[in-house]
């Protein structure tokens, strides 16, 4: 499995670490950025990643951010991508047995590192159980095939 990642500047210093994490145990990975502490929009670091997901160039992806609330926001408007935000073992665990997470989202201003490995460690790990919840994910992909809100702006139209 090769996974992509990124990170804004508030992510930086824990993606770095995971990345070593992957390194560690022998996970592929492609690195998009960013490679400083200097500051970068993370829709762009965002969409990077969740481009190489929706277009099956690479199985999952990791993003981090100060919260990895913008991450998963900017993630989850890709068709195919299920990003979900996990704060602990036990919401990475179900983001993978019931939704199917294709993204992880890590808030780095949020988690320790030791808990980061942890977190990715269970996320890797986890396999969709399909059954019922094969069905619901069918739903959430359906969901992106419908058309606009006639014409609507998101928040209404401010």
């Amino acid at each position: 499995m090769k996974i992509a990642l990124g990170s804004d500047h508030a992510g930086f210093e824990l993606k770095e670490d995971l990345r070593a994490y992957l390194t560690e145990r022998q996970v592929a990975f492609l690195d998009l950025g960013t490679f400083s502490e200097a500051p970068v929009d993370y829709p762009d670091v965002a969409a990077k990643v969740a481009e190489k997901v929706c277009r099956g160039e690479v199985a999952r992806g990791l993003l981090i951010c100060g919260t990895g609330i913008g991450m998963s926001i900017v993630a989850n408007r890709f068709a195919g991508v299920r990003a979900a935000l996990c704060h602990d073992i036990y919401t990475a665990r179900i983001s993978r047995e019931h939704n199917d997470a294709n993204i992880l989202a890590l808030g780095g201003r949020l988690i320790g590192k030791g808990l980061a490995r942890e977190i990715l460690k269970t996320w890797l790990e986890t396999e969709f159980q399909g059954g019922r919840h094969e069905r619901r994910v069918q739903k959430i992909s359906a969901l992106g095939e419908k058309p606009g809100c006639g014409g609507q702006q998101p928040g209404g139209g401010r």
